[in-house]
């Protein structure tokens, strides 16, 4: 089969493409100008933007330096991006042009602010105006920037990994810092995304999902050196990834099980249209996978489904094939290697096989982290070296884990962490509400969707159109619970506190699973 005109070998982004060499030119002239800067080993390097290859760059010259590079989630409110500029100390913001009214409205006035033009790709993927895409005259160019510096000629430095941040159980998303690798702890990371990834010389991958997000970002930074070629679409769209997939002969895919029920919604005349015989290695984590999504994903396209259970803060702990989730449904797999896994009751006992207990891990070569500016909150998820993020699982004889419920208040929804405590803080500061219960329910694209349940204060009218409002001025849009309801008397603990379980419940009591 002969190669086809358009076929991509290199990186490529919003009808662009660049080669290794110049991509790595780039990243070496864009490191000179951030050093210039001031920007220096530990210092943090703040990413405001969607998938475009000036992320990669960007995050690439932070690292060269030493520097964490710290990707921002552009749904945010310009509040929300304000704490995570301040909380990292970013030396400079890096930007695209659509992005650039909320990056400067959320910037100290000191900040240095870089800006990309935003490709056409994302402007139509977005609905963007086309003007919002160019770089307005007062504007720092991205492109310039680099153009201006001799490559950066320091010596080598210790190279860091990004700094996510986690949504915040308490109002404020933590970053989540891990000591520079040592060569045999990078070594042993790179052998990870070759299994768990499925990142290896040579392969050809799209990536969909967004960047700040953790995997998503592990995946390309790692895929950006060694893949023959790594395509970064806007956003997830079903048809396209599949016309994608057939027209560059996509061999490794990561995705979220959002990804799965979305491309099996597709008409079935669709989805047999396109060739999707090249995938060889298909991963995907981040949400639990309805048992019979993930079948029908399997029969389509073959045994080619891998997944892992992990958080940002733990590292992939499991993996399952689709040949071993087939003898065991609903599995997340099995302790991946150097992965330690242990199911502790409340008091920190290790249960018994086959009995709940809560999910606690560890992989021996991962390097340690702590939450930036917030080592307490470490250790509150820490027992005797091992990990938790709030799980509830138990091992089977045969040592594969299952997932059942989620201790903690955390709801998933697309793939996406969501701390209600966040929500309910923002909803308690409208004037008339006593209190609110923030949870998640059943939602057959999503997984779980949020809901609200406002108390008002005795003697105040509340609607939930107003609270609505209230959250949508305050918290980036896919926080703002999808049902708002208007609730008196809130079931409650003898200590006063919302009896959040017994609310949740009977949404779950047909759903046919947990999480």
């Amino acid at each position: 089969m002969g190669e086809k005109e358009g076929f991509v070998r290199g990186i490529a982004s919003g009808g662009r493409t660049i080669d290794q060499a110049t991509f790595d030119a780039r990243v070496e002239r864009a490191a000179a100008g951030l050093d210039a800067l001031g920007v220096g080993q530990g210092d943090c390097v703040a990413i405001l933007m969607r998938n475009d290859i000036a992320f990669l760059e960007a995050s690439y010259a932070a690292i060269r330096l030493g520097a964490y590079a710290v990707p921002i989630n552009w749904h945010f409110h310009p509040e929300e991006i304000a704490y995570i500029l301040r909380d990292c100390a970013a030396k400079v913001v890096i930007t695209q042009a659509d992005l650039l009214e909320t990056a400067r409205k959320a910037a100290p006035p000191d900040l240095t602010v870089l800006v990309a033009p935003t490709p056409d790709t994302i402007a139509q993927a977005f609905g963007i105006a086309l003007e919002r895409c160019q770089l307005p005259a007062d504007a720092q160019s991205w492109d310039d920037f680099i153009a201006a510096n001799a490559p950066w000629a320091g010596a080598a430095r210790p190279q860091t990994l990004s700094m996510i941040y986690t949504s915040g159980t308490t109002g404020h998303p933590k970053g989540v810092r891990r000591a520079p690798p040592t060569a045999a702890q990078q070594e042993a990371l790179n052998e990870a995304r070759r299994v768990v990834y499925g990142v290896s010389p040579g392969i050809r991958t799209i990536m969909a999902g967004p960047l700040y997000h953790s995997a998503p970002n592990a995946f390309v930074l790692r895929a950006a050196r060694i893949a023959e070629a790594l395509i970064l679409l806007p956003r997830f769209e079903p048809e396209e990834l599949l016309a994608t997939i057939e027209r560059q002969r996509i061999d490794t895919l990561f995705m979220v099980p959002t990804m799965f029920v979305r491309l099996l919604k597709l008409p079935e005349d669709v989805r047999r249209r396109y060739d999707v015989s090249s995938l060889r290695f298909v991963m995907h984590a981040a949400a639990p996978c309805p048992v019979h999504v993930k079948r029908a994903m399997i029969e389509w396209w073959g045994p080619v489904i891998w997944e892992f259970y992990g958080a940002t803060e733990s590292g992939a702990v499991t993996i399952v094939s689709s040949e071993e989730w087939l003898k065991k449904p609903g599995t997340v797999g099995r302790p991946s290697k150097g992965a330690t896994l242990s199911i502790q009751d409340e008091q920190g006992r290790e249960v018994p096989q086959g009995e709940i207990g809560e999910v606690y891990s560890s992989i021996d070569y991962y390097p340690e982290f702590t939450y930036h500016n917030l080592p307490e909150k470490r250790a509150e998820i820490e027992r005797r070296g091992m990990i938790t993020v709030g799980d509830m699982g138990y091992i089977d004889p045969d040592g594969y884990l299952f997932l059942c419920d989620r201790k903690r208040d955390m709801v998933i929804s697309g793939g996406v962490n969501i701390y209600p405590a966040e929500i309910e803080a923002v909803a308690i500061a409208l004037p008339g509400v006593k209190d609110c219960a923030v949870f998640g329910i059943p939602d057959e694209e999503f997984g779980e969707a949020l809901i609200a349940l406002v108390e008002p204060m005795p003697g105040h009218a509340l609607d939930a159109e107003s609270v609505g409002a209230h959250l949508k001025s305050h918290l980036a849009s896919y926080k703002v619970p999808r049902r708002i309801e208007i609730a008196h008397n809130l079931p409650r603990e003898d200590s006063g506190k919302i009896f959040k379980r017994r609310l949740r419940e009977p949404y779950w009591q047909n759903a046919g699973r947990r999480i």
